[in-house]
Order: structure tokens, then C-alpha cells, then sequence
């Protein structure tokens, strides 16, 4: 190119003959769309479930996404703080570009069940880093509900009724728990017992699901847990249900834990978020269930609940008289009266939640909620022990089985459906990204 200089002042501007000058525009790259920025967070929330799972491996409660994802996670996880400020990031991103702005409502779902996820997550790093939490702040964050529990004072008119219903000397406790000793399964028979069990819990569900045909389960007897019963679910629509036998194991529990840990509660709930959610529509953040999330409210409370959603009314008992109590060779005649006792004692297991608050705060202390777990609870030191163990590893998770199930059972018997429009309700529940406050009911306008 000819040039040539032109003199303006006292400055020499080089002059350019054969081209005009083009004004130079900087560059922009456009903001990345909400799905966008959806679709990134949505992946990098399992790595970092994995992640924190090197430092509480009760977080991840399952996992069945790729191997080699699992591997690179573990095999250098972030600090603890850089993993809680990445949670806490995420939720900011959430709040600010991502949930204001989408429309459609599956989408929108997706992300604001998303945001629950991770700020649950940052409170449990900041947990694990030794922070702690009033009762039902540490709800709140970790669940998406603050409780809001009766006093101990209220289930004493149960605690009446219940003195009645077992009458004799002695503490009433004591009364209670040997009237329920009774009833212990023998071990050579719970076997048995524990699959005719989850064999009509599944054989009722199927009536209103339709579950893939390769699902399954395994079930195993185990010891030195904390809790009753658990499922590890193992992805490809199978799972490990385990049964603890620390304690004998009375005949009502087999067809409570064939429900909760099976149909329809947590095999089921596992089988079609993996169905709907990760297979149907490719969100991997479902990969992995953290144990410490609003999800686990909803899971919990609707595996509470689909107790009395496949056995309504009095059908359990019939169930338990005709079929498990000759499985356990126990006397079917007696089914009515340990039917009525548990009944009674079911309306007292809320008192666990104001237990449970009450000794985390700090405002009573461990001998006192023995004496209070054993005298509300109606059970054994040894028993409540247990129950403290619990509230000592897993903390305000107890509000989930309770408050969860009051939830789930307020939605799907709003207005006093029929029998398909409950499990229809229920599928809803199990399937789509519901979080805790969708299930209350909305005040008319």
C-alpha cells in the first residue's frame, strides 16, 4: 500500500491513498441463554454431590451415573470451603440469571428444584465444617420447610388413650412395649414374612403403576445401623433393601418397610425419577441423590404416606390377620388389638420431630431425652438410644417422615378423590421435579 505523510500542526498523520480507515468495533460475546447457563449447572451439580461425598459419604445416598465420572470426582475433590462456595455461587446464578427468565414450565421446575439442591449443599459443607444451626434454620436450608411443631404437652391426651387401651401396673412405656413384644417376628421366619410382605405392597402398586418390567430388588438383613430399614438404590431400576435386626422385629413392621423402602415409596420414587427424569429428558443431575435435600422431604413423606395409600382403612390389618400372622406363627386373633395399639402409637410418632428440635438446640439434654424419647415414644432405653443415634448422625432429617408425610397426604387427598385420582396424584409426586412448599395448598382468590 502507497503512503505518504501529511503534516497537520506539528504532527506527521501517516495519509492513506488507496484505503479509507474502517473504525475498529470491539468484539462482544452475547450473555450464554438460561437453559444455557441450566444445562452447566445442572452438570456441574453432580461432580460436586461426588465430591462432597469424599468428605460425608452419607451425602451421596445413590448414584448410578458413569463410573468414570465418579472416579475423576473422588480422585481430586475441591476443599471443603471452595465446594461451599461453588454451592453457594450456583444458587446466585439460579436467583439471578436463570429462574427470572425462563417460561416453560417443565424448565422452570427443573431449575428451582435445582437451586434447592444447592443451597441444601451449602449448608451441609458448612455443617461439615463444624457449623451449626438452629433446628429449624438447618430445616429450612437443608429441606425447603420450617417446621412448625406441638409441644410434648399435646400428645399427652394420646399418651391417655393409650393407658386405657393397655391397662395394667407399671409404667405405661414398659406396658406398651411388652404388649408390642409379643408380636416379634421369630428370625427364622422373618424372611418369609418380610417378602409376603413386599409382594402384596407391589402387587397393589402395580394395580395403578406401571412399573418397567426388568425392575427389582435384593433384601438383606443387616446390623450396627442407626435406623429400621433403608433401600440403596442401584440404578437400572434395582435396589438393595436392607432390614435391620439390631432390635427384634415386630410383625407391623413388614408391611410398613415393604411400603416405605419399596412400593410405592422409595424403589418406586428412585424407578420413575429415573424413567421420567434422567432417561425421558436427559437431566443428569438425577444421577445422584443427595441425602441431605428438599427431595428427601418429598421422598420420605410419600414412602410414609403410600403406607396408607395401598392399604387403606382397616385393608392392612386384614392383610397382617390372614396372611403374616400365620407366616410368623403368631395367634391371628390378637391382629385387632396390636392393630388398635398402633394406631394409637402412630398418632404420637410427631413427637419425635419436638424431640428431636429440642435436644439439638441444646435446650434439653441427652439424659433428659432419654427419659422424654422413652416415656412419648412408649419404648425401651435400648430403643431410644437407637433413636438418638439418629438424631446424633442425621439430625432435623426426622422432620422429613413426618412433616413430609402430612404434606404429601394433604395433596394427594385434597378434596377427597377416588382411588385413581390418589395414585394419579401420587405418581405426580413421585415423577416430576415436586419440591416441599408445591404440595401446600394454594388460598383461593
Amino acid at each position: 500500500m502507497i503512503k505518504s505523510l501529511v503534516r497537520i500542526g506539528a504532527l506527521a498523520l501517516p495519509l492513506f491513498v488507496l484505503a479509507t480507515p474502517r473504525p475498529v468495533i470491539a468484539k462482544t460475546t452475547a450473555p450464554p441463554s438460561p437453559q444455557a447457563t441450566l444445562t452447566r449447572l445442572a452438570d456441574a451439580f453432580v461432580p460436586l454431590v461426588l465430591e462432597i461425598g469424599t468428605y460425608e459419604p452419607d451425602f451421596v445416598d445413590a448414584y448410578y451415573g458413569p463410573a468414570d465420572l465418579r472416579t475423576k470426582a473422588e480422585a481430586k475433590p475441591r476443599s471443603r470451603g471452595a465446594l461451599e462456595q461453588a454451592a453457594s455461587a450456583a444458587v446466585v446464578q439460579l436467583d439471578r440469571s436463570v429462574i427470572p427468565h425462563l417460561r416453560d414450565p417443565a424448565a422452570l421446575g427443573r431449575a428451582k428444584a435445582l437451586r434447592g439442591f444447592y443451597r441444601a449443599a451449602a449448608m451441609r459443607l458448612a455443617m461439615i465444617g463444624g457449623k451449626r444451626f438452629p433446628f429449624d434454620q438447618e430445616a429450612l436450608g437443608l429441606f425447603a420447610v420450617k417446621p412448625q411443631l406441638k409441644p410434648l404437652s399435646y400428645y399427652d391426651a394420646i399418651l391417655a388413650k393409650l393407658d386405657r387401651l393397655v391397662p395394667g401396673d407399671g409404667p405405661l412405656a414398659a406396658r406398651v412395649d411388652a404388649f408390642n413384644d409379643r408380636f416379634i417376628v421369630p428370625k427364622d421366619r422373618l424372611r418369609p414374612v418380610m417378602e409376603a410382605a413386599i409382594a402384596e405392597c407391589r402387587r397393589r402398586t402395580l394395580a395403578y403403576f406401571d412399573l418397567p418390567k426388568e425392575e427389582s430388588f435384593d433384601l438383606e438383613f443387616v446390623t450396627g445401623k442407626s435406623w429400621s430399614g433403608y433401600n440403596y438404590y442401584k440404578g437400572n431400576y434395582h435396589s438393595l433393601i436392607q432390614v435391620n435386626t439390631d432390635l427384634p422385629v415386630r410383625i407391623g413392621r413388614a408391611v410398613d418397610l415393604g411400603c416405605h423402602e419399596g412400593y410405592p415409596g422409595h424403589h418406586v420414587l428412585n424407578i420413575m425419577i429415573e424413567r421420567n427424569l434422567v432417561r425421558g429428558k436427559g437431566w443428569h443431575e438425577y444421577w445422584v441423590n443427595p441425602l441431605y435435600a428438599p427431595q428427601s422431604l418429598i421422598s420420605e413423606g410419600s414412602a410414609n404416606y403410600g403406607i396408607d395409600l395401598a392399604f387403606p382403612g382397616e385393608e392392612q390389618l386384614a392383610f397382617e390377620r390372614d396372611t403374616l400372622f400365620p407366616l410368623a406363627g403368631l395367634d391371628p386373633s390378637e391382629a385387632k388389638a396390636l392393630w388398635d395399639v398402633r394406631k394409637a402409637t402412630t398418632e404420637l410418632g410427631a413427637s419425635r420431630m419436638t424431640l428431636a428440635k429440642l435436644y439439638l438446640d441444646g435446650t434439653i439434654d441427652r439424659a433428659k431425652t432419654l427419659e422424654l424419647f422413652q416415656k412419648y415414644q412408649l419404648t425401651t432405653q435400648k430403643r431410644a438410644e437407637q433413636g438418638i443415634a439418629f438424631f446424633d448422625q442425621y439430625r432435623s432429617y426426622t422432620i422429613n417422615y413426618y412433616l413430609g408425610q402430612d404434606l404429601v397426604r394433604g395433596f394427594v387427598e385434597r378434596g377427597k378423590p377416588d382411588a385413581k385420582t390418589r395414585w394419579a396424584r401420587m405418581r405426580h409426586v413421585l415423577s416430576d421435579t415436586v419440591m416441599p412448599m408445591d404440595l401446600v395448598a394454594k388460598p383461593a382468590r
